[in-house]
């Protein structure tokens, strides 16, 4: 006899141990007796899931897994027959749909410029070099969030804490590491770790598919990566807003979508304190935030795009090493005889393809390294408030000129 057993505090505090989807699951669920939940309910449960904008993919999959494995673990306790969360594949209803595949677009690099100044914009320089540092190596999101400094250019590899007890040959790899990259050789950033939760706490992990590598990186990212970590002391090389660990930020609906989407400029609100109105404005005010090329699609097409900047080469750059470089094993002949060498690693650091100019428009390149190093350089360790200053008394000139006949508003038009 199965009892219509509710959730009690002992299970309540399971979900919250095996991740962060209590604030989906329990004001769901939480009123239901654990043997009523059926099938039907699950199924339409995992809809709204998946159509809820803070809720993205992954998270909604990690989330969908805790509530798999508490219904399991109901099951062993004997508290209901079956779980409700289908095992395997059934045979489907009604007419056969095939499963839309999302559209790619060619990643242009005045695209990612856009993304990163939004990011710079909303986020800070943080911001910026996150953005390109996935769009020139492929780096999974994890993998980003949990960078340390110890394995970043301008400190790895000498600053290699070899604490990974998985990976039996660090002492042999490290050597070679030490030879072969570093600030007066190739720079590079050591994949070795992502924060996953194991009962609620976050810990180190090998990143997906134990894929650890080394990724050289273009001479540009090299100059911003050694900018931002001038700027902060964090353990961290991508700090989230609030100078906390980016991990346990909401990524996709708190930071990618006002980046690639857009947003509007911050707005005055008035509020009411105890007998006096007041009108206030955002404690972190922020002007528009143009929508981007990315706008309504994934992050992870960021990645996908260094992977097709990289075959742009033309065949230079070998399979093992562009196959290595984002994370995957090559089967085969291919896997098993070949290795990743230093020539090769070089082409890619070198490749024409990178944005060695940061600026690029249709139709015309310009040279901004110098401009662009100074620029982020200042706003590292200054305000970014003397811009906003200067814009505004442009603005102001420019408007004084016009209406004094000096300057015609149609200027721009007239000179092509």
């Amino acid at each position: 006899m199965y009892r219509p057993v509710s959730w009690s505090s002992s299970w309540r505090g399971q979900i919250t141990q095996r991740g962060d989807g209590a604030s989906f699951i329990v004001p769901r669920w939480g009123e239901t007796a654990i043997a009523d939940i059926q099938p039907s309910t699950y199924r339409a449960w995992k809809k709204q899931l998946k159509d809820l904008p803070n809720v993205g993919e992954k998270y909604g999959e990690e989330i969908l897994t805790v509530f798999s494995m508490l219904m399991d673990d109901a099951v062993d306790d004997e508290l209901r027959k079956t779980s409700p969360v289908p095992k395997g594949k059934k045979q489907r209803r009604g007419r056969y749909k095939k499963k839309p595949r999302e559209r790619k677009r060619e990643m242009r690099i005045e695209d990612v410029h856009q993304l990163a100044c939004n990011a710079l914009t909303f986020w800070g320089l943080d911001g910026y070099v996150f953005v390109w540092t996935m769009a020139t190596t492929g780096m999974r999101p994890a993998g980003l969030y949990s960078l340390q400094r110890l394995y970043s250019h301008p400190f790895w590899p000498a600053s290699d804490p070899l604490n990974d007890p998985a990976e039996r040959d660090r002492e042999e790899r490290h050597e070679e590491d030490l030879e072969r990259y570093g600030p007066d050789l190739m720079p590079a950033i050591r994949v070795q770790w992502q924060h996953q939760r194991e009962d609620g706490v976050l810990k180190p992990f090998p990143p997906k598919y134990e894929s650890r590598r080394t990724l050289v990186i273009p001479p540009f990212l090299a100059e911003l990566l050694e900018l931002l970590l001038a700027s902060h002391d964090s353990e961290y090389v991508f700090r989230s807003i609030g100078g906390g660990l980016l991990t346990n930020a909401n990524f996709t609906y708190k930071y990618w979508r006002p980046i690639a989407d857009g947003r509007a400029a911050s707005k005055e609100f008035e509020r009411t304190r105890p007998g006096q109105r007041q009108t206030v404005i955002s404690r972190r005010p922020l002007p528009e935030i143009p929508a981007t090329a990315y706008a309504g699609n994934r992050l992870y097409l960021v990645r996908h795009g260094a992977k097709e900047w990289t075959d742009e080469a033309g065949g230079t750059h070998a399979p093992i090493a562009v196959e290595t470089r984002m994370g995957h094993e090559v089967a085969g002949v291919e896997g098993l005889y070949s290795n990743v060498t230093t020539a090769m690693e070089r082409r890619i650091m070198d490749s024409p393809r990178w944005p060695c100019r940061v600026v690029e428009t249709a139709g015309q390149s310009r040279p901004a390294g110098c401009l662009m190093y100074w620029f982020m350089k200042f706003i590292s360790t200054k305000r970014f408030m003397p811009f906003v200053y200067y814009r505004i008394a442009v603005g102001i000139v420019i408007i004084v000129l016009v209406s004094m006949g000096a300057l015609s508003p149609h200027a721009a038009e007239s000179a092509g």
